[in-house]
């Protein structure tokens, strides 16, 4: 016979039984029947946050760097909805978390009890599923669904939120092995007839593209990506969400794509004749204007989700599965040499491309005497060897983070993508290390992000995470600055941030190390000094050049071949 335990008891069982190592939580009324539970277990650890929003973004960054759910554990009410920007966040980039929320107990739901909202209405639009537990016989199916959806298919975030007298109840435990749910059946193979139908026009290409995405990094598949690319020798593009997929380093690569992508690559996206589209959703930074978008090519589609597919842009070969699935297909298919695709040692394509790549689009002035944030990034990618987890926040350093540090493996670029969500960098960067402590990380910032979630320094500290911190610092919202630069008349209306804190005492105060490096000459330096720190969290306020814009740059509604580009390039294109 199963035995009897209370619904908090419940809740711990199944996490462990979950093989869940790390909750990120704050307590509150209606989950202490919970933590009182999780202080008395040992299967699971679980790390105080300073607010809920941080918890979601370190669940987010710890899940993203090691490809299994992120857990969160917080109470009803101002818990529950301080999570909601973390949701989204999780939601737009389709990242695997299981956010379990406190909420007052059955009998007062409804009547505007203290700390009640209503939780599942609210976070309905941003999950890919959410349950209210009732009755303490469903917690533990419940939870087993919750990890199910949320790492099956196309990931995403689910929310169970549990009624404080649920996790007062008793009823036998069972944490079944599987679970069926009903309507839910992604499709994980690929349509053998789509992918010969996808190869005969690979065999037929002579400008042909790759463009990936965070897909292939979600589903586990860049050992198969590097293989279809180096046997079919194409230039290949990464998305945002996709950087390290591929290697950055090696010369099939030509840079990200996008808003902020590399001459060469947007370039390519236009002129091809095939692109190959691979867990990837045609995100408007990346497509520009759709009515421009690679006129003259047929689209290969391959994505988990049958919804992204055709949803922004029509393609002519669909192929719904998982791209680890339905690039094994195919690399097997290209290894029996059932098709014979361009030489590429012969390829005029190619001869284009290494022209494109001449005009050197990611240039900048080394000279100067200001530092540049560019430099900055270059400098951490020799320090480190390119061989750190890198999480940032959004803005102007995520783009240089994107364009100047070369990933050369997945999972190791943890950045907001779909949402954008300022104060992301520095909780996620505390995910990542608790998943891989000897490792490390590093938390590319601007001075406007990081006072977001500033508080979570003092977690940091509760347990010692010795996470360097690269604050690119000038003084505005530099992404706001910029579009405020080109399409406002330099009207920089709010974004200038007049009244900004001493980092150096700010970071001492919280416990930590903080430098301010105002000389490039002292820019290298810093960094080793700080790196050669294993055991603390160094926060390095870098004073950088006010005037640096990030370029190439496509504005709103142009096509990729329009690029805004550095001064000392634009002649050139």
């Amino acid at each position: 016979m199963s035995e009897k335990l209370r619904g908090a008891e419940i809740f711990c069982r199944a996490l462990a039984d979950e093989g869940v190592d790390i909750v990120f939580g704050y307590p509150g009324g209606a989950v202490l029947h919970i933590y009182d539970e999780v202080f008395k277990q040992d299967k699971f650890k679980h790390v105080l946050v300073r607010h809920e929003q941080g918890a979601t973004h370190a669940a987010d960054g710890y899940a993203r760097a090691t490809g299994k759910p992120g857990v969160v554990l917080v109470t009803s009410g101002p818990g529950a909805t301080n999570c909601v920007t973390g949701i989204a966040t999780a939601y737009m980039d389709s990242i695997p978390l299981v956010v379990f929320t406190g909420q007052v107990s059955t009998a007062l739901i409804g009547n505007d009890a203290f700390q009640e909202v209503d939780c599942v209405g609210i976070t309905r639009p941003c999950v890919k599923h959410n349950f209210l537990v009732e009755r303490v016989e469903d917690l533990a199916i419940t939870i087993k669904k919750a990890f199910y959806i949320a790492s099956s298919g196309r990931p995403g975030p689910v929310v169970v939120d549990i009624p404080k007298d649920v996790t007062a109840n008793v009823t036998e435990y069972h944490y079944p092995e599987s679970v069926d749910v009903r309507s839910y059946k992604p499709t994980t193979k690929g349509h053998p007839g789509q992918i010969k139908k996808a190869l005969q026009l690979i065999s037929q290409a002579s400008k042909p593209m790759i463009y990936t995405g965070g897909g292939v990094i979600l589903d586990n598949a860049s050992e198969q990506l590097t293989e279809f690319t180096r046997i079919l020798g194409f230039p290949i593009t990464n998305t945002l969400m996709g950087l390290g997929a591929y290697p950055g380093t090696d010369p099939q690569f030509i840079g990200m794509l996008g808003m902020h992508g590399t001459y060469e690559a947007n370039m390519a996206m236009h002129e091809c004749d095939l692109l190959i589209a691979i867990g990837a959703r045609f995100d408007d930074r990346v497509t520009g204007d759709l009515a421009q978008f690679c006129p003259e090519a047929k689209i290969i589609h391959i994505d988990i989700d049958p919804s992204s597919i055709s949803k922004n842009v029509p393609v002519d070969v669909p192929i719904v599965g998982g791209v680890s699935h339905v690039l094994s297909e195919m690399n097997r298919l290209l290894r029996e040499d059932e098709v014979k695709p361009v030489d590429r040692a012969k390829d005029h394509w190619w001869q284009q491309i290494v022209t494109w790549q001449g005009l050197d689009c990611l240039k900048f002035d080394g000279d100067s005497p200001l530092i540049k944030p560019q430099a900055v990034v270059e400098s951490l990618y020799d320090v480190t060897k390119g061989d750190a987890f890198i999480t940032s926040d959004v803005g102007q350093h995520q783009m240089w983070a994107a364009q100047y540090y070369k990933f050369d493996q997945p999972r190791r670029w943890i950045n907001s993508g779909g949402l954008g969500t300022m104060g992301f960098g520095l909780p996620a960067a505390m995910g990542v290390q608790f998943a891989y402590p000897d490792s490390a990380v590093a938390c590319i910032t601007g001075e406007a992000s990081v006072v977001m979630c500033i508080q979570e320094l003092s977690t940091c500290l509760q347990y010692d995470l010795p996470i360097k911190m690269i604050s690119l610092n000038n003084r505005y919202m530099g992404m706001v600055r910029q579009w405020q630069e080109f399409f406002y008349d330099s009207r920089y209306s709010h974004s200038y941030m007049d009244a900004l804190p001493d980092f150096v005492k700010l970071a001492e105060s919280f416990g930590h190390v903080g430098m301010r490096i105002e000389n490039p000459s002292d820019v290298d330096g810093a960094l080793r000094e700080a790196f050669a720190m294993k055991n603390r969290l160094v926060f390095m306020d870098f004073v950088t050049d006010q005037s640096e814009n990030v370029y190439p740059m496509i504005a709103a509604g142009k096509g990729q071949h329009e690029m805004h580009l550095a001064s000392d390039v634009r002649e050139l294109a």
